[in-house]
């Protein structure tokens, strides 16, 4: 049984790698946002909106814990807050868990997640100087949680393949 978990800001592309990953190693790929949303029945934005954070960090942990301690082998990609809420960092080295923490630069985030800001509730009324100093400021907070991972891969000016490549000399 292997889980392996990915990590790191929003727009640091655990998603898109995780998808990758799952494929080169046959192994399913989960994403934890869609997860909570399929538990709920319902958007993390709506939850967000209508019950606050605190709500949602609770469903968060829950899912996520249940994730980690079943019987399955699965890719998993994290939401950016997720290792930094409720202990969920002491879950990233359990028994058969590799964690890798997807390092990307404040310049790479802003460039990827300025276009995108309407689909993500914590930046959607940012302005550009107000978004790059909400990731300069987040990413110092989450720092330590991040760390917490068993491997760091930096994903600037990298292909998604050659991260995954990278992800894969990890597992040997």
């Amino acid at each position: 049984m292997m889980k392996i978990i990915l990590l790191g800001y929003m727009g640091s592309g655990k998603s898109t790698i995780a998808s990758l990953l799952s494929e080169k190693l046959q192994l399913p790929f989960k994403d934890l946002d869609s997860c909570i949303e399929s538990n709920i029945q319902n958007t993390i934005a709506s939850v967000f909106e209508n019950k606050g954070e605190i709500y949602f960090r609770k469903i968060e942990h829950q899912v996520f814990h249940d994730l980690v301690t079943s019987n399955e082998s699965f890719v998993l990609s994290l939401g950016g807050g997720t290792p930094c809420y409720a202990n969920n960092h002491l879950l990233l080295n359990g028994t058969d868990i590799i964690s890798v923490y997807l390092k990307t630069s404040i310049d790479t985030l802003f460039h990827r997640i300025k276009d995108e800001k309407t689909k993500r509730p914590l930046i959607a009324n940012k302005s550009d100087n107000a978004l790059k100093e909400f990731i300069a400021q987040h990413l110092f907070e989450r720092s330590y949680f991040y760390n917490q991972a068993s491997y760091t891969v930096g994903t600037d000016e990298k292909s998604p393949a050659e991260i995954v490549s990278d992800i894969q000399q990890l597992l040997i």
